[in-house]
């Protein structure tokens, strides 16, 4: 299985969007009563709080990678090799 990079700033960002979705959903279930403009700032100031993580893990991801050398990875082998017949 390939693995990507951890990405903060999209988990925050994530997680305040589906903090709101659930919101509305309980809004619309008539579980609660939410305001219209509770929902606004608060997806607004998560996406500022996630900009905000993401440059700081850019920040130091750069820093790491700029005092760091980088390591020779052996490519792996390919696990189905191309069969002429």
């Amino acid at each position: 299985m390939l693995r990507h990079e951890f990405q903060p700033g999209r988990l925050v960002a994530g997680t305040f969007l589906t903090l709101a979705g659930i919101i509305y959903v309980g809004d619309a279930g008539d579980a609660w009563e939410t305001p219209w403009f509770v929902v606004i700032p608060m997806v607004i100031g998560g996406l500022c709080l996630a900009a905000a993580v993401a440059l700081t893990a850019r920040g130091i991801r750069r820093r790491r990678s700029s005092t760091t050398p980088p390591r020779d990875h052996p490519t792996p082998p390919d696990p189905a090799p191309n069969l002429k017949p």
